[in-house]
C-alpha cells in the first residue's frame, strides 16, 4: 500500500514537468545549407534556457511558410524581409520576422584591381540580370559612389542610372555567367553562391560586400501573434547570440556567409 501511495505521489509531480516540458518545446522550419547548421547551434544555445529546439528541413522555399502559417511550425528560418513581404501579399500569410541572423552577401570581384578605387573611367562593370539581384548589384554600386541610381524603384536596371561619372560600361550577364566575366571585366557584382562555386573567398577576395544592413539578410520569422511570445523571444535570443556570431565567423566565413547582428 506504502509502494503505492508513493507511485502516485511520484506520478503527481511528474505530470506538470511532462507539461512543463511540452510547453518548451519549440519546432522550427529551415533549409538545409547555412540555416540548418546555424539552427543547430542555436538548439545547444537554447537548452541553458530549458527549451527543446526541433529543427525540421525543408527543401523549397515555400512549404515552411505555409507550414508555419498552418501552425504545424511554431517558427522558419530561411528567407529574406523582401521575399518574405512578397509571399505575405500574395498568399494572405500572417508572418513577421523577429530578427536578421546572417546574409550571404553579393559582392564586387575583380581579377585586375586591389581596391573600389582603382575603378577607372570607361571600365567594364558586369550586374546580374534578374530583377532582385541586379537591383542589390546596382545599390552596392551605389553605396561604393560608381553610379547614383534613380530612387523608390522596386527594381533597377542599366537604365535607371541617374548619374555615371566614370562614364562605365554597364553590362547585364545571367548569374552563372558573371564569374567568368572577370577576365574580361574591370570588376564584376557577383551573389555569394556563385563566387564560392568558382573559388572565390567572399570575406578575403571581395573588394566590397553588402553589410548586415541589407534587407536581404536571412531572418527568423514567427506567426503575428506569437511574436511577443516567451518561446519567441527566447529563440531570437539563440540565433542573435555569441555562440552563434562566433560559429558563422569561424566555420562559415570561407563560404560567404556572415553575421547580420
Amino acid at each position: 500500500m506504502k509502494k503505492v501511495i508513493i507511485t502516485a505521489i511520484l506520478a503527481a509531480l511528474l505530470i506538470p514537468a511532462i507539461a512543463f516540458a511540452a510547453e518548451k518545446k519549440i519546432v522550427i522550419g529551415v533549409t538545409p545549407f547555412p540555416a540548418k547548421d546555424i539552427a543547430s547551434v542555436a538548439k545547444e544555445v537554447l537548452k541553458k534556457d530549458g527549451y527543446e529546439l526541433v529543427i525540421k528541413e525543408f527543401t523549397d522555399f515555400v512549404q515552411p511558410n505555409y507550414a508555419l502559417n498552418d501552425k504545424d511550425l511554431d517558427a522558419n528560418f530561411f528567407q529574406h524581409i523582401p521575399y518574405l513581404e512578397n509571399m505575405k501579399r500574395e498568399k494572405n500569410l500572417n508572418i513577421v520576422p523577429l530578427v536578421k541572423v546572417h546574409l550571404l552577401p553579393i559582392g564586387i570581384y575583380s581579377q585586375k584591381l586591389k581596391s573600389i578605387k582603382d575603378v577607372k573611367k570607361g571600365s567594364v562593370v558586369a550586374v546580374p540580370n534578374d530583377p532582385t539581384n541586379g537591383y542589390r548589384a546596382y545599390k552596392l554600386l551605389e553605396r561604393e559612389g560608381l553610379l547614383k541610381m534613380a530612387s523608390g524603384k522596386k527594381d533597377l536596371t542599366a537604365r535607371d542610372i541617374v548619374s555615371n561619372p566614370l562614364n562605365l560600361k554597364i553590362i547585364e550577364l545571367e548569374a552563372p555567367a558573371l564569374p567568368r566575366s572577370l577576365p574580361d571585366t574591370a570588376i564584376s557584382v557577383i551573389t555569394m553562391n556563385f563566387a564560392v562555386d568558382a573559388g572565390l573567398n567572399p570575406t578575403k577576395e571581395a573588394l566590397a560586400l553588402e553589410n548586415k544592413k541589407s534587407p536581404y539578410a536571412v531572418v527568423l520569422a514567427v506567426r503575428n501573434e506569437d511574436k511577443n511570445s516567451a518561446a519567441a523571444k527566447a529563440l531570437a535570443k539563440a540565433l542573435n547570440s555569441a555562440e552563434v556570431k562566433k560559429y558563422i565567423n569561424e566555420k562559415l566565413s570561407a563560404k560567404g556567409v556572415v553575421p547580420a547582428f
